[in-house]
Order: structure tokens, then C-alpha cells, then sequence
């Protein structure tokens, strides 16, 4: 029987194969795609709360507005007048709220360690931002079911992610030397998404995806 540390987290598929090895192990499931690191090496929560902490994103850093812009653009270009939406894993710091706020569209904001209001995730939205958080879950499957569900028909879940390269630029991506960071997502990936939960799949660029619900 496979170890359960082999075990997709998204899938759930026990088909999976050693991708690459450095300070960590990586594995890549058969079956989605996705590039995963086995939980033996993945840090303590308090641990992962330590390295959030340091990050200094806030509306002030224009280099970072800049940054969510490459999502905030094409998705402001999709919504309905008076949409409603929900920055899951906003930070310490919350911003892309604000930049949404300035275009017109109301947001609340939940994060796990810094907003962990429980009821905004029993609620339905027009739209859902996700900006580098699906990288950072132990449980992708859990989470992407439970956004999912969170969409109202029609509605879009905007997320940005660094996009797998291929295997020979794997070794000196900066995008997996964050320790938080423990899970991949390929073009491929998204695409077993799209089917798995019937979504509409647009990838804007290498690390904007914007996957709509049907009606």
C-alpha cells in the first residue's frame, strides 16, 4: 500500500512519482499534475505565521499594487456592475480589497491567522480573489471545494499562483524556495480543475487564472 505521504492532495490519486529532491522532496501526481511536497517537510504553523508576519505588503507599496493589478484588471473587466466578492487569505496587510473598493466593488476579507471571521465562509459571492495563497495549502482539495462552493452561478474565483516550469528550470525556480510554499500548480492542473468542478478556465498569464462557474 502506497505511504499516505504519496498521496495527492488534490486528487487523492496514490499514482504518484519522485519529481525532484534539494533541501526538500518534491512529488508530482499521475493523474493532475500538481507538484506537491510530502508533509514530513512542511513548516509548523507557527513557523509559517512567522515568515507571513514579515511580509510588508500593504496599499502604500506601489510595486505591489502593480502586482495585483495583473489580476485585478482582467477580473474587474469580467464582473457585473455592484459584485460582491471575497479576498480569501488577504494577509496581514489587506490591499487588493481596497484597489477593488476604488473600482466600485465591495470586498470582505478573511485570512487564517489574520481575519479568521468564520461566518464570511458560509456566505455566497459574485467573485472570490485568491492572490498567492493556494500555494501555501497542506489540503488544495479541501479549500478549492470549499471556494467553489462559496461561488454563486456565474461567479469567477481569481487567483494568482507562479504557474510550474518545465522540469529543467525547476532547480532554479525562486518560487519554490519559499518553505511555505507546498504546492504546483501546471497549465495542466488547472485544466483537471476546470473538469473537476465543471469551471470555465482562462489563464491570463503565468501567474493569473481565472476559473468561472456555471450558471
Amino acid at each position: 500500500m502506497p505511504d499516505s505521504t504519496s498521496v495527492c492532495p488534490l486528487c487523492e490519486s496514490h499514482s504518484t512519482t519522485h519529481y525532484f529532491r534539494d533541501q526538500r522532496d518534491y512529488l508530482q501526481c499521475d493523474v493532475c499534475d500538481l507538484v506537491f511536497v510530502p508533509p514530513e517537510f512542511h513548516l509548523n504553523e507557527q513557523d509559517e505565521k512567522e515568515r507571513y508576519d514579515d511580509h510588508e505588503n500593504s496599499i502604500e507599496d506601489e510595486g505591489y499594487c502593480l502586482f495585483l493589478k495583473h489580476l485585478l484588471t482582467p477580473l474587474v473587466e469580467r464582473l457585473p456592475k455592484d459584485a460582491q466578492g471575497l479576498d480569501f487569505g488577504s494577509g496581514p496587510g489587506p490591499t487588493l480589497s481596497l484597489l477593488m473598493a476604488k473600482e466600485g466593488f465591495q470586498m470582505v476579507c478573511y485570512d487564517k491567522y489574520y481575519a479568521a471571521d468564520e461566518s464570511l465562509l458560509n456566505q455566497s459571492y459574485d467573485f472570490i480573489t485568491s492572490t498567492e495563497v493556494i500555494e501555501h495549502l497542506r489540503e488544495p482539495k479541501v479549500v478549492l471545494e470549499q471556494l467553489i462552493g462559496m461561488l454563486k452561478p456565474g461567479a469567477y474565483l481569481g487567483i494568482m499562483t507562479s504557474l510550474l516550469p518545465p522540469i529543467e528550470k525547476f532547480a532554479g525556480w525562486h518560487y519554490k524556495r519559499d518553505l511555505t510554499h507546498i504546492v504546483f500548480y501546471s497549465d495542466s492542473t488547472f485544466e483537471w480543475i476546470a473538469k473537476r468542478w465543471n469551471l470555465q478556465l482562462e489563464i491570463i498569464r503565468r501567474d493569473v487564472i481565472i476559473l468561472k462557474k456555471g450558471n
